[in-house]
């Protein structure tokens, strides 16, 4: 299949575009049996002699190009009614009846706040435009009203205010929110594309528009994305704070399947400056070795690294109700575990060699010795719950 994309450069472009060419390049194996051959990038710097060649040849086109931040209010009609006409008349030229994506706007519903928007009209103009030409020579159209987008390679202080939220939080800069319980609909653009791969497997989902509502329907004369997030500015802002605050508190927020808030870090950390990819963790090191706390989480616990020298004993202690893994994943390590009321030890022989999980029990008095004369020991322990300084529930006892 050969793939027109016409706004190729641009947020929502470059994004289809990467993965469009993961699939060519069979790195993307889960579309079945989809296969992508050309990949024609069109943009505005892009010759009208490729833009001939393309309409030609292509079996699809995703026409994303339009304007949003214009000199003047014409340049949107010119923009987005203008170019989507050229595209249509180039594929009439050469009698290319394929399918044909249009790229719109919930402004085009102009309805609300978007009742006087030249930008909608601009857009309702393209759709109309597009719908007549399916009438005239019969080409499928599938025509999608994008709300508010979101995503990794998105610009700041353009059209989008998570992109410019995450930069700016990113980067100490201020940000300025009038109203924090005005309420967005967002898209994620992840969720974008593949909604775009979907429809050029012919899976795309149609609807209905009442105003701005989305009527699910198979005959719909729209299209739309089944997944989007319907979240205020502030709960935005204090997710930023915390995902910024978390190289400090090393606490994560929880980051289930598919949410809002997961989409919401990935595209947060998309903005981080150079000097902020890394930082420092706080080592506890005494003549032992060392002790460090790498990840906290608000109901499943924390994650911490150990580090033993030679020959050396750590633990001793027992715990009502915490428990913990302990996973050895460099050195050769003796892991004793002994019921408090108990003389019976459990002695298991750990090794980098062969890493494997250790239940550390409840109620079990339990150590960690490190059984090289010459090489470090070193563990990763998860724990039930995060270390409470006020209530440690630890309790030293020798396991022997």
């Amino acid at each position: 299949m050969k793939i027109l994309v016409t706004g190729a450069k641009g947020f929502v472009g470059k994004n289809l575009c990467s993965q469009l060419h993961n699939i060519k390049d069979g790195k993307a194996r889960c579309y079945g049996d989809l296969m992508v051959g050309e990949i024609y990038e069109y943009d505005v710097d892009s010759t009208n002699e490729k833009l001939e060649e393309y309409c030609r040849k292509a079996d699809f086109v995703f026409n994303l190009a339009g304007v949003n931040r214009p000199q003047n209010q014409e340049e949107f009609m010119e923009g987005n009614f203008g170019f989507a006409s050229v595209l249509l008349n180039t594929l009439k030229k050469y009698e290319n009846n394929c399918p044909v994506m249009l790229s719109s706007s919930a402004q085009a519903s102009l309805t609300g706040r978007f009742g006087n928007s030249e930008y909608g009209r601009s857009k309702k103009a393209g759709e109309d435009l597009f719908l007549e030409y399916s009438q005239e020579i019969g080409a499928k159209v599938l025509v999608y009203r994008f709300p508010n987008l979101f995503g990794k390679w998105c610009r700041p202080n353009y059209n989008s205010v998570v992109a410019t939220f995450c930069n700016n939080i990113a980067n100490d800069l201020p940000i300025q929110v009038n109203d924090s319980s005005v309420e967005l609909e967002l898209l994620y653009i992840d969720d974008l594309v593949e909604e775009m791969i979907g429809a050029l497997k012919g899976e795309e989902h149609r609807c209905e528009f009442e105003g701005v509502e989305v009527l699910p329907s198979k005959r719909g004369r729209y299209c739309y994305c089944p997944i989007t997030h319907k979240v205020t500015l502030g709960a935005i802002v204090k997710l930023l704070n915390e995902f910024k605050n978390q190289p400090t508190s090393l606490v994560m927020p929880e980051i289930p399947y598919n949410s809002f808030v997961k989409k919401l870090y990935s595209t947060y950390l998309s903005y981080l400056p150079k000097e902020k990819v890394s930082f420092s963790l706080k080592m506890n090191v005494d003549d032992r070795g060392s002790f460090t706390e790498l990840l906290k989480t608000a109901n499943c616990g924390q994650l911490s690294v150990n580090i033993s020298k030679p020959g050396i004993t750590k633990g001793q202690h027992w715990h009502h109700t915490k428990w913990e893994f302990f996973i050895v994943i460099s050195g050769k390590a003796l892991i004793q575990q002994r019921r408090i009321d108990s003389d019976e030890i459990l002695d298991l022989e750990v090794s980098g060699d062969k890493i494997e999980a250790v239940h550390v029990l409840p109620g079990y008095t339990h150590n960690i010795i490190n059984l090289s004369e010459t090489e470090n020991l070193v563990t990763v322990m998860w724990a039930n719950e995060v270390f409470d300084p006020n209530k440690p529930d630890t309790f030293f006892l020798p396991v022997e």
